[in-house]
């Protein structure tokens, strides 16, 4: 293999230029990529053994390191139908399937979620291989109203981390509450002041000071560290796999959703790093192999991934887009997979430190999703939207006897979590409300754009 430059796709450059840089995106990534694992295995009832929460933070990691990989070096080349986009993508389990995740794991357990996942993951295929014909369903003002509400339906998690879990007997004390807010400050401290590494690894470092002060209060059981091995693999199908009706619907929805907002980070990095729009095979090869490695991911005991944002921004301001510096960021999660004293340590990190140094994660996605919405004009149609969906989303899930005389699958599908219901009714309400004239104008403007595209694209495939 050539050597290469660090501002190219291709070519192997020097490994001290390509470790730091490697370090930066694990360092971004890695506390949101075991978060979501750690959360579900608190929601199981009475909570899954350290074992198994060693072995859910593994998987995560492993299937991370894999998704990223199959991104970056698709299987089949640059072939028509090669699977993975070739992008500089770092992929991890996303924070978007966590209220769904929380309800099913409280209702069926960890398998329900795997079979969940083997099925949204073949819906993302589905999606990705449609993606031309279904975006124009999921407008920005559809994916900021999904985002804005997956944001809010995740305080409530942050919060009962803070105040220490709700299974611990020690739940909303003083000792609690203060290293939850003093983990928060470190947070937003070095989000706002910090420079370069600090900033960047913001949330790391708070979880990293928060758990050196909470060890003084008693609040960190070591044993589980002495009891984990030194190296384990990922063991096939684990957990089991159930498929469960309402938690596939619930899932599968998701997995919709998230295959096209995919397309705003592939969007994202190539403008931003490369100069240039995403190709619509990229789009498709890349959709098809988020959801396959989903279905891979599933039987190996891992959660649900997507593309990382964080990631998005770091390859766009630096500019960094070979494959190689991601591949090798991708290496160093894998590893960190295989080894489970690391996930043991993880397992040890106080409810109240992690919901300290998550709740600005939880805003920042709400954040985002405000931003999404705002980039549509608000009017009163779409302002109707996005009010009446999340509040029907939020409201339903939040008043959970509102639906007790429904049958048992109504309430997973729209009553555990609000993202599910706030989707539907904003794509319903987006396809019947009657549009703007001069929305119709744009409309328009943009099917003529896809006939000429199609049309071209016929004749070179003709030709």
């Amino acid at each position: 293999m050539k050597r290469g430059s660090i501002f190219e796709t291709d070519g192997i450059p020097r490994m001290s230029e390509a470790l730091p840089l490697a370090m930066q995106h694990v360092v971004a990534m890695i506390v949101g990529c075991v978060t979501p694992a750690i959360i579900v295995s608190g929601a199981v009832p009475g909570g899954l053994s350290r074992e198994d929460q060693v072995i859910l933070i593994q998987s995560a990691l492993v299937i991370a390191a894999l998704s990223t990989l199959l991104q970056l070096f698709p299987i089949g080349g640059k072939a028509k139908f090669a699977i993975g986009s070739g992008l500089p993508i770092i992929m991890g389990v996303s924070f978007a399937y966590v209220p769904s995740m929380q309800a099913i794991a409280e209702s069926y357990g960890i398998a329900a979620i795997m079979g969940a996942e083997i099925v949204g993951g073949i819906v993302a295929v589905v999606m990705g291989l449609l993606v031309k014909k279904i975006r124009v369903f999921f407008p920005p003002l559809i994916t900021g109203t999904v985002v804005f509400t997956i944001g809010l339906s995740l305080y409530p998690t942050a919060i009962n981390y803070m105040a220490g879990g709700t299974s611990s007997p020690n739940y909303g004390s003083w000792q609690n509450w203060a290293i939850a807010f003093f983990t928060l400050i470190v947070v937003t401290a070095l989000n706002h002041f910090g420079k370069g590494i600090w900033k960047l690894a913001s949330i790391l470092i708070g979880i990293i000071v928060g758990y050196l002060v909470s060890i003084p209060f008693g609040m960190v059981d070591f044993s589980s560290i002495g009891e984990a091995g030194v190296c384990q693999l990922p063991s096939l199908m684990h957990f089991g796999v159930q498929f469960e009706p309402s938690s596939c619907v619930a899932l599968g929805i998701l997995f919709a959703i998230n295959s096209i907002q995919a397309i705003g980070d592939y969007s994202a990095t190539t403008i931003g790093a490369m100069d240039r729009t995403p190709k619509d095979d990229e789009l498709q090869r890349g959709i098809v192999g988020y959801g396959l490695s989903n279905v891979v991911g599933a039987l190996l005991g891992g959660l649900p991934t997507a593309t990382y944002s964080q990631n998005v921004g770091i390859v766009t301001t630096t500019k960094v887009i070979n494959r190689w510096v991601l591949g090798l960021a991708a290496a160093i999660l894998g590893i960190a997979g295989l080894v489970p004293k690391f996930s043991a340590i993880l397992t040890t990190i106080p409810q109240c430190v992690l919901g300290g140094a998550t709740v600005s994660v939880f805003a920042s996605i709400a954040m985002t999703g405000m931003k999404l919405v705002a980039s549509a004009e608000m009017d009163y149609r779409n302002s109707s939207i996005v009010g009446l969906a999340a509040a029907l989303g939020m409201g339903v899930s939040q008043a959970t006897a509102a639906l007790a005389s429904f049958p048992t699958w109504v309430t997973t599908i729209f009553g555990k979590s609000p993202v599910v219901l706030a989707t539907i009714i904003a794509v319903m309400l987006n396809v019947i409300l009657p549009k703007t004239r001069d929305e119709q104008k744009e409309e328009a403007k943009k099917k003529i754009k896809i006939e000429q595209k199609l049309e071209e694209d016929h004749r070179e495939f003709g030709e």
